[in-house]
């Protein structure tokens, strides 16, 4: 049996995943991962954060990424949807407020609310913000260890 997940399954996946992994390219080409909240629409991937971040200028300086979601403690649990892509600063008003409204509706219970911020933090959320969007290049990665049947 494959532990291989199929097209339908990797989009459930990333839909219901809470964190992925983003990795976008340094100048030199050292890659940098960093966790953050993203939302599944349309078969791509989509981040949003303050416009002035490095994840964003990274972005802007070599489009090429790769983003991850995961699951499981035990070996007999991973589960994993891994894809390497294209991104991309969405300019589309519609296709922005379509992904603000689908952020909002999965992190709403997740949220700090602004008064209990420290000042800085505060201050550092309430900029521009950009909205990336990621294209997927090639089939993802994808794996689901409990297909195995292990010996007893």
């Amino acid at each position: 049996m494959s532990v291989r997940l199929d097209d339908a399954e990797i989009w459930a996946e990333l839909s219901s995943a809470h964190t992925g992994i983003l990795t976008t390219l340094r100048a030199d080409g050292a890659p940098v991962a960093l966790p953050v909240w993203f939302v599944a629409l349309d078969r791509r991937i989509y981040v949003s954060g303050p416009a002035r971040t490095h994840k964003f200028a990274r972005i802007r300086r070599d489009p090429r990424c790769s983003f991850l979601v995961e699951s499981g403690e035990r070996w007999s649990e991973l589960r994993a949807v891994h894809l390497s892509g294209v991104a991309a600063i969405v300019a589309d008003a519609e296709l922005l407020d379509r992904v603000g409204a689908a952020l909002d509706e999965k992190y709403r219970g997740f949220r700090t609310s602004r008064s209990a911020m420290p000042t800085g933090t505060r201050e550092h959320y309430s900029v521009e913000r950009a909205t990336v969007e990621i294209v997927p290049a090639g089939r993802p990665i994808s794996w689901d260890n409990s297909r195995l049947r292990l010996d007893a």
